[in-house]
């Protein structure tokens, strides 16, 4: 399976059940959060202690 061909699948589920897309202010607090547990665990594990 591509990445189109998954992207479509999940297009398609959100559109079948009726679920929506996050907006984008959503997806961004939500990706800046991520990336800091990502950094935390970088930080701890590899940086100056």
């Amino acid at each position: 399976m591509t990445v189109e061909e998954a992207q479509e699948l999940v297009d398609k589920w959100i559109k079948d059940t009726g679920i929506r897309y996050f907006d984008e202010l959503t997806n961004t607090a939500i990706l800046m959060e991520e990336v800091g547990e990502v950094a935390r665990i970088m930080a701890r594990k590899y940086g100056e202690q």
